[in-house]
């Protein structure tokens, strides 16, 4: 508690003053954490003050509170350059982040319980600084770090917002910040040590090295590649719903399963089930491998039954198999960006809607990916896949942008495999306007890319649609050739 009272008095978090008439003081408390090392001893104690922002009151002492954090799908885009380039990879976390940011709004506080207050008269602290607990306190710290970054000459991307990117002779410097976070990368060493040294003057800097652990995800490199994946996790949540000797099997999800909702299902612990897909949701992050089963299981959080918590623990048997498995960044030495989209036509046992999915690949490493049935009923197939198509060419213009910023920009059209015809034909062809009227935005959408030799739409046959598993549940043989191409590994598995 003291070293926290130190960093506060040393920050001028706040000042002692009598409480104004007609104003109110936020109340705070303490919050004390263990901090374990890796091997589960105990690091250090830890004892926060945080301010009990849920008594605020909207355009009174606070109004906006957004604060973007990393694109997880930006990371991994990082990671292929990183693996390609042979970029070095570091990580820095700023020490009580939050007490940095700078407060707009006039906000009153209660003194610390348990703190003696040398003032005789009644008083508050009027703070000066943000403070954890806050609404406002993740949109001002960010405000802080953005506007001291740009101050070092660095230049904020506008397809993500937390990726601060300089260019010095030629050579390039990243920073992507998650909260409190950051990941630096980049081929001018010198600037990176200088990075280093202006960030350890504006805050209170903790230099973690080579990047090892990253929110939950675990990353490893040596000369094969960069190795991401989440096996302390798996083995958490298997432990934590008692499936660690639970009997494996070899699929995330049961082929033509029939999964809706029905009038005489049998109810079960939503909020189990909702904690459950919420933690599993997380984990697609490294596991594309499970993003189809995780998109089922998340469309009947709002009423459970039986029948889908059993797809959950399906889930959860499948982990069981691989717990270690994860995805690696080879370096192929190009960066070259292509994708693969597919459709699973009226997918949907209720309401007859379709589930379109896509896989992204920057230079030769999967980067993004995405199961997510269709807003609207499709009348066709071909319907159906030119939907998942738009979806497709979104993705790759949004990566088409930040690969720009990052000065590896695509020179030549980007490959958007497609195994249905008639789809391609549409796309390449306006004919056929009665049967396309009202995909209209979507037709012009793509024939306009099509035509300026942004994109390109090879055929692709459907035994080699990489995509197929992210739309309907496949069968075991098929599965496994998937995630061998998709550069899914477990190098925990004994060899």
């Amino acid at each position: 508690m003291h070293v926290e009272m130190e960093a506060l008095n040393k920050n001028a978090t706040w000042e002692l003053v009598p409480l104004p008439k007609g104003k109110k003081a936020v109340g705070c408390r303490w919050v004390f954490t263990l901090k374990h090392k890796a091997d589960g001893s105990i690091d250090r104690y830890k004892a926060r003050l945080v301010a009990k922002g849920y008594t605020q009151t909207y355009g009174v002492d606070y109004t906006e509170t957004f604060a973007p954090v990393a694109k997880l799908n930006t990371v991994r885009v990082l990671l292929s350059l990183a693996a390609n380039r042979d970029w070095k990879l570091l990580q820095f976390d700023v020490k009580n982040a939050f007490l940095h940011g700078d407060l707009k709004e006039e906000i009153y506080m209660d003194p610390p319980p348990g703190i003696p207050v040398t003032s005789k008269e009644a008083v508050v602290c009027k703070l000066r600084k943000s403070l954890y607990g806050l609404k406002q306190s993740p949109r001002a710290w960010f405000g802080r770090f953005a506007a001291s970054m740009k101050k070092f000459g660095y230049v904020q991307s506008n397809s993500d917002h937390t990726l601060f990117l300089k260019r010095h002779k030629g050579k390039l410097t990243a920073l992507i910040i998650y909260v409190d976070d950051m990941i630096v990368t980049g081929d001018d060493h010198v600037e990176i040590q200088s990075l280093q040294k202006y960030l350890a003057s504006e805050f209170e800097m903790k230099s973690l090295g080579d990047l090892k652990y990253f929110l939950g995800i675990e990353v490893a490199r040596s000369k094969h590649g960069i190795f991401l994946s989440q096996r302390k996790y798996v083995l958490d949540l298997l432990a934590e719903t008692g499936m660690l000797d639970c009997k494996p099997i070899d699929t995330p999800s049961e082929q033509n399963h029939k999964l809706g909702i029905y009038p005489d299902q049998v109810p079960t612990d939503k909020e189990r089930y909702q904690r459950l897909v919420g933690k599993l949701i997380y984990l697609a992050h490294t596991r594309p491998d499970i993003v189809y089963a995780v998109n089922i299981v998340s469309q009947f959080m709002h009423s459970p039954s039986v029948d889908h918590m059993g797809a959950v623990t399906r889930i959860l048997r499948y982990l069981k198999v691989t717990p270690g498995k994860g995805l690696i960044f080879s370096k192929y030495g190009h960066t070259n960006v292509e994708g693969y989209t597919d459709a699973d036509w009226a997918g949907s046992a209720t309401d007859r809607r379709s589930t379109s999915g896509y896989f992204m690949f920057v230079g030769g490493n999967l980067v993004t990916w995405r199961s997510k049935k269709q807003k609207v009923v499709s009348r066709s197939s071909a319907e159906a896949e030119y939907r998942g198509m738009a979806h497709g060419v979104s993705e790759l213009l949004w990566l088409r942008r930040l690969l720009k910023d990052l000065g590896c920009g695509p020179n030549k059209p980007m490959d958007l495999y497609c195994d249905n015809t008639a789809a391609i034909a549409i796309a390449h062809n306006p004919v056929q306007h009665d049967r396309t009227k009202h995909v209209e935005v979507d037709r012009n959408f793509i024939k306009e890319k099509l035509d300026a030799e942004i994109v390109s739409f090879p055929f692709i046959r459907s035994e080699y649609q990489l995509a197929d598993v992210l739309t309907k549940a496949v069968s075991t043989s098929i599965f496994l050739n998937s995630l061998d191409k998709l550069g899914m590994r477990d190098v925990f598995a004994p060899t």
